[in-house]
């Protein structure tokens, strides 16, 4: 049990079947498209060794570039920034190298499942996460209104708190089918979940998260929703999420995406890295050894500063430094608004409707901030109450949630004293690293009156404001309602047979265009998808026992609802 308030329908039994679909828009099996031994595809020997663009250097772009590379093409990639993108792993100056922070993604649930391909494939070894009140987390504080409750369990808190879950449980199951659909994907019953879904986004695709609280009985109480949404599930209060698309958050609640996270060790920034320096056993065209930093000389090129179409359909780039290359295709992975404002683009790049789905996507504000610490003096027990000297805390003050993070008992350790969005997140934007650090303090002192955090910290301060990073500004896309369609024409651009010649070969993805944006397996998905779009753009094909997402489109293709 990972939240204060549960799923509707807990799922611990081992036999039971695994989520392994993120999402009931598209219910595509990438992982075993992933597993199966004919691999993702072939294009034709005439065209190994043609370049590809790929710009971003994030998860999305490193797993396109990657499994383009094998396939025989040549991709080159751009990075403004640093390979990674969100997932960012960073040190602290002065600490032990093994003292880390996860600047962007940090937690990544089971359900996850073409993610974990990948996590396996480059050898890397994950834990549970500390979430509120999971087996990972020792004790968990939830402090609203200046009320502190210490809890282990649930069951520790006030019956108001169950109410709340009961609410909670009463309202997914009378509103969204939660059972129904959470068996369809567990048992891939793909009739099922589109019959259950294609009701539920004609519905609901105007519904606030807000709104579909109050439209059930079950939370005609204002403290309720309150109380809910301070506090929430899984990761904590969501209440940041209450303007935005009920149906954004059954995407998340149907797949456990909300539930049994695990962190990676040693940092998720290694994902990447390590699949740029990946020399793939099976390969096309390319000699065994090759990578795609040795395809590189060891770093992408730098950023995008013009897209432009020149004649015969190609994609033409031209980066920081004034080289100009031309491309039979490219994939863009940034996210969509640097089309609109970092990047000189051409209006012919994209049919008009898709730059409209572009310039309308929403994007949610985030900041963390950690501190490295001495040790986890937080498993000291109080001698008055046998307590956790401090425990994970979720909160109403300006923290909201504060995740303690370590490896062991005699080890330095990190303490994420803030995790925000949105409207809590603009509070931190005008303070410096410092001085965001002194008001979190002050707060976290409220709360543990008894413990001086500060004599514990060993070093500076390291944070993070999404919305004020130039390559991101923002951290996730969040639909509004209303958006579905907009979310559709963007997740569904790697279909490019019915767009005129003029406007095809450059393709989409990125978390921000999947259904699941702020989960790294929504990049995963949109790359592969990218992947097959340029196979066939090259005239590739996929193996018939191993069809791609592109060939089973028609099947099950997104609902698409009318436009007027």
């Amino acid at each position: 049990m990972t939240s204060t308030v549960p799923n509707a329908v807990q799922h611990t039994d081992a036999a039971a079947p695994p989520i392994t679909m993120f999402g009931p828009d598209f219910p595509y099996a990438y992982d075993d498209f992933l597993a199966h031994p004919a691999g993702l595809g072939q294009i034709p020997a005439t065209e190994h060794g043609q370049e590809v663009a790929v710009i971003g250097g994030g998860l999305s772009g490193l797993i396109a570039a990657y499994e383009l590379m094998k396939m025989g093409l040549k991709p080159v990639v751009y990075e403004a920034d640093q390979i990674g993108g969100r997932l960012r792993t960073v040190g602290f100056d002065g600490c032990d190298p093994s003292l880390t922070a996860e600047m962007g993604a940090m937690r990544f649930p089971p359900s996850s499942t073409a993610l974990q391909h990948y996590i396996d494939l480059v050898g890397l070894e994950t834990r549970a996460f500390p979430n509120p009140l999971s087996p990972a987390t020792p004790s968990t504080v939830v402090d609203l209104k200046g009320e502190s409750h210490y809890a282990e369990t649930i069951d520790d808190l006030p019956q108001v708190y169950r109410d709340v879950a009961n609410a909670w449980n009463a309202c997914l199951e009378e509103g969204a089918d939660f059972s129904d659909m959470n068996r369809a994907l567990r048992e891939r019953d793909v009739p099922r979940i589109r019959e259950i879904w294609s009701q539920l986004v004609e519905q609901l695709d105007n519904q606030t998260f807000y709104g579909f609280l109050c439209a059930s009985d079950a939370f005609k109480s204002f403290r309720h929703r309150e109380i809910f949404g301070q506090v929430g599930f899984g990761t904590g209060g969501w209440d940041t999420d209450f303007p935005n698309s009920i149906l954004e958050i059954l995407r998340v609640v149907y797949t456990e995406a909300d539930d049994h996270h695990r962190g990676i060790v040693g940092g998720s920034q290694q994902l990447p890295l390590r699949l740029w320096d990946r020399e793939p056993q099976k390969i096309v065209h390319w000699p065994l050894g090759t990578s795609l930093a040795s395809l590189h000389g060891g770093e992408p090129r730098g950023a995008v500063t013009r897209l432009t179409r020149t004649a015969g359909n190609r994609i033409t780039v031209t980066d920081a430094t004034g080289d100009i290359r031309t491309f039979r295709a490219a994939v863009f992975t940034g996210q969509s608004w640097l089309l609109l404002s970092k990047i000189d683009c051409d209006d012919a790049l994209f049919p008009i409707d898709h730059w409209t789905a572009m310039e309308r996507t929403h994007y949610m504000e985030s900041s963390k901030l950690f501190v490295p610490v001495d040790r986890p003096f937080w498993l000291d027990k109080d001698e008055l109450t046998g307590r956790d000297t401090m425990s994970m805390t979720l909160t109403d003050r300006m923290t909201r949630g504060t995740y303690l993070l370590d490896d062991g008992p005699d080890r330095p350790a990190v303490i994420c004293l803030s995790y925000t969005w949105c409207d809590d997140s603009l509070k931190w934007l005008p303070l410096s690293p410092k001085e965001r650090m002194e008001v979190m303090l002050k707060s976290l002192g409220e709360i543990y009156p008894n413990v001086d955090i500060r004599s514990h910290i060993i070093g500076n301060p390291v944070t993070v404001s999404w919305e004020n990073e130039p390559y991101f500004m923002g951290a996730f896309k969040a639909n509004l309602p209303g958006h579905y369609r907009y979310q559709r024409r963007l997740f569904t651009h790697f279909m490019q047979d019915k767009l005129p010649a003029d406007k095809r070969g450059l393709f989409l993805a990125g978390d921000d265009i999947s259904w699941t944006a702020g989960w790294a397996e929504g990049a995963v998905q949109t790359a592969l998808n990218a992947v097959w779009g340029v196979m066939h753009q090259f005239g590739g094909t996929t193996d018939p026992t191993n069809p791609g997402p592109g060939d089973v489109f028609d099947e099950i293709a997104p609902v698409e609802l009318p436009e007027d």
